[in-house]
């Protein structure tokens, strides 16, 4: 697909650009954008293809995407920046905020143990339906209840679904306010930053229609062969991993209002890649010289290794900080000292504080890969080359 790629791209960061336009040749992209900053300022900005993977209305640059689980990054940050007010103990027993929680096994579950997907609930043993999923009560209930499939804090696996009523129900018990709400009025509106958790009528028009994308079959294109186990893993009805993915069953369609209108911070946010970047970039320091959301404390804590080796969900080894996904075989990112998170089959954000760098890609056509989607990676790669960071461990000359 021989596509005009729009935007602009710092000096150095030619790479970028290379990369980004190689999506629609290579590896069938049908319309994305990807935006890089740099200690607080944009050096990357670029756009091409289609709003809708199904449809013919160019990409503006305005053009927002749901981001899927690349939201679980935006809910992680509300509880630490709870955490760094002090109305939030990581080290505390859910249960002193939310005493429902303190059930079937569950009254010893930390809040850290939320974070770092060790809460032993990946999965419910009734599923929601996507009109109960959007329900924060019917949510907060159904995890409570749920008894662990491991005892808390013994080992890690990904919490696909239910991180999304974990998180929003203690930052309700905590502030009285709903996530969605606490994140336009604390983060995204000082930030403007196009970013949303329950996405407003008034935006509904900036949003283009997402679906799958197959991975092409030229000899140029990047295709990687799952394990054996991972296959298997989501063959399996029973197995954790299909489990987990499928807390709320049917699936929801992705581009129906009424989901959109929702706010489940494991799976529905939607942002530009400018607002996902701008958002990963106020988290290392001030974005144009103003704001910042995170202290240098905050942002160790991040990145601070909570969980790491084989994950009982995806079935492959993952490393994850406070409510983070932390560089690794996995998730690659810039460097080691990286922390985001991917959305399934498409979308990434993360920030590098050793460099400086912030990053946010968002597309409209999804493919099959969970953690490392190869256009996600090709652009990180591309980033690495642009700062002179070929190893992925060097800081960037500031």
């Amino acid at each position: 697909m021989d596509v005009r790629v729009n935007g602009t791209v710092a000096e150095g960061f030619e790479p970028v650009r290379e990369a980004f336009a190689a999506h629609f040749a290579q590896l069938g992209e049908r319309g994305a954008a990807v935006t890089v900053y740099r200690d607080g300022h944009r050096v990357v900005n670029l756009w091409a293809g289609t709003r809708d993977v199904d449809g013919t209305a160019p990409w503006q640059p305005g053009t927002a995407q749901i981001v899927r689980s690349a939201t679980k990054g935006v809910a992680a940050a509300v509880l630490l920046l709870l955490h760094q007010r002090g109305q939030l103990d990581l080290d505390a027993p859910v249960g002193e905020y939310w005493p429902q929680y303190k059930a079937a096994g569950k009254e010893r579950t930390l809040v850290r143990h939320l974070l770092a997907h060790r809460a032993g609930v990946p999965v419910l043993d009734r599923p929601l339906t996507p009109a109960e999923a959007a329900d924060p009560d019917l949510g907060a209930a159904a995890v409570a209840a749920q008894a662990p499939v491991w005892e808390p804090g013994t080992d890690h696996g990904y919490h696909a679904q239910t991180f999304s009523w974990l998180t929003a129900e203690l930052v309700r018990r905590i502030t009285g306010r709903p996530i969605g709400e606490w994140i336009a009025h604390e983060i995204t509106g000082p930030l403007a930053a196009d970013l949303w958790l329950g996405l407003p009528e008034s935006e509904t028009g900036r949003v283009g229609r997402v679906g799958p994308v197959a991975a092409p079959k030229t000899a140029g294109a990047l295709r990687t062969r799952p394990k054996r186990a991972v296959t298997e893993a989501y063959a399996d009805p029973g197995s954790l991993t299909r489990r987990a993915f499928a807390a709320i069953t049917p699936l929801p369609d992705e581009n129906a209002p009424a989901y959109r209108a929702a706010a489940l911070p494991a799976s529905n946010g939607i942002a530009t890649a400018d607002g996902l970047a701008r958002f990963y970039a106020s988290l290392i320091g001030e974005v144009d010289g103003g704001i910042r959301l995170f202290t240098p404390d905050t942002a160790e804590l991040a990145r601070a290794e909570q969980s790491a080796g084989p994950d009982r969900v995806l079935v492959v080894g993952t490393r994850f900080g406070c409510g983070y996904m932390l560089h690794g075989s996995a998730s690659p990112l810039l460097s080691p000292g990286s922390f985001g998170h991917p959305g399934r089959g498409g979308a990434l954000g993360f920030a590098d504080p050793d460099s400086g760098i912030a990053f946010g890609y968002v597309t409209n056509g999804f493919r099959e890969s969970v953690t490392a989607d190869p256009r996600a990676q090709a652009l990180v790669r591309a980033v690495r080359t642009a700062s002179g960071d070929e190893s992925g461990s060097r800081p960037v000359t500031r």
